[in-house]
């Protein structure tokens, strides 16, 4: 079966996003966005917007990560994306929405700690 150029798979690439997370190669993860994408973190209250504002915010935490940051704890393919529960650069559980363009790179990501969102 051929596989149209245009398809691609989002579960390996969120994993690859944690691995590149876990490995902390900061060119590796800014490269799997688009351009323009949105960041929104409702743990720090940021929003970002493309490479350069999403690279300085993640190069500091990738650099302070602890020895159990980026471990995933569950990962569900949804209607318009996917959603990964894993654990931050501190070590805090946190939910994130993935959504991708249609060449696979990511469009935008909506994270939440996920004691916040339980308590919401």
């Amino acid at each position: 079966m051929l596989i149209s150029p245009h398809e691609f798979d989002p579960l390996a690439i969120v994993v690859d996003w944690l691995d590149a997370c876990r490995l902390g190669d900061l060119h590796a993860l800014v490269d799997m966005y688009d351009e323009r994408a949105t960041v929104e973190c409702g743990c720090d209250g940021v929003t970002l917007i493309g490479r350069a504002s999403i690279a300085a915010y993640w190069g500091p935490q990738l650099a302070m990560a602890c020895p159990t940051a980026f471990a995933m704890d569950d990962l569900t393919l949804t209607a318009d994306g996917v959603c990964l529960d894993y654990r931050n650069y501190e070590g805090d559980p946190v939910r994130v929405l993935f959504r991708f363009t249609p060449s696979g790179e990511i469009h935008h990501t909506e994270c939440v700690a996920i004691s916040q969102r339980s308590a919401a």
